[in-house]
C-alpha cells in the first residue's frame, strides 16, 4: 500500500475504496450549487482535492459505469491523468451524452480515481522495426470472432 498526501479544500469526505478488492475510489462533486449538464455539454466539476503522488505514479480519472449506463454521463478525456508533480485541484471533465439534462449535485459520486504505477521511456531511433505476425494490421485486423 502506498501513501498519498492529500489536502481536502472541499467539504466532501476523502475518496475511499467501496470493497476490499476495488481498483478505484469514488470521487465526489464539491459544489456550492447544483450544476445542470445539457445534452452534449461538458463541464469541469471540482472535487476540492489536491494530491501529491509519489514519483512513478499517476491518478487515472475514469467514468463510473452506473452513470454511463443509466444516465449517459461519462468522463470526456477518459482516462484523465493526474501527474505526480501536479498540485492543483483534481477536477473531473464530465460530458452528458444523453438527450436529457442531467443535474450534478453536491456530494454526488461522479467518477473513479485509480492510482497506477507507470514507467517513463526513452526512444531509440532505428531504421526498421522487427517483424511480427500482425505486422501493420490496424483496427479490426484480427476480425470479430
Amino acid at each position: 500500500m502506498i501513501q498519498v498526501k492529500v489536502v481536502n479544500k472541499g467539504h466532501q469526505p476523502l475518496p475511499q475504496y467501496a470493497t476490499p478488492l476495488s481498483a478505484g475510489m469514488d470521487l465526489r462533486a464539491n459544489l456550492e450549487a447544483p450544476v445542470t449538464l445539457q445534452p452534449m455539454e461538458r463541464r469541469l466539476i471540482p472535487t476540492g482535492l489536491h494530491i501529491a503522488l509519489p514519483d512513478g505514479y499517476e491518478a487515472q480519472i475514469r467514468p463510473r459505469s452506473g452513470l454511463a449506463l443509466k444516465k449517459g454521463i461519462t468522463v470526456l478525456n477518459s482516462p484523465g491523468t493526474v501527474d505526480a508533480d501536479y498540485r492543483g485541484e483534481v477536477g473531473v471533465l464530465l460530458i452528458n451524452l444523453s438527450q436529457e439534462p442531467f443535474v450534478v449535485n453536491d456530494g454526488e459520486r461522479i467518477a473513479q480515481m485509480v492510482i497506477a504505477h507507470h514507467e517513463q521511456v526513452t526512444f531509440e531511433s532505428v531504421e526498421v522495426l522487427d517483424e511480427t505476425e500482425r505486422g501493420e494490421g490496424g483496427y479490426g485486423h484480427t476480425g470479430v470472432k
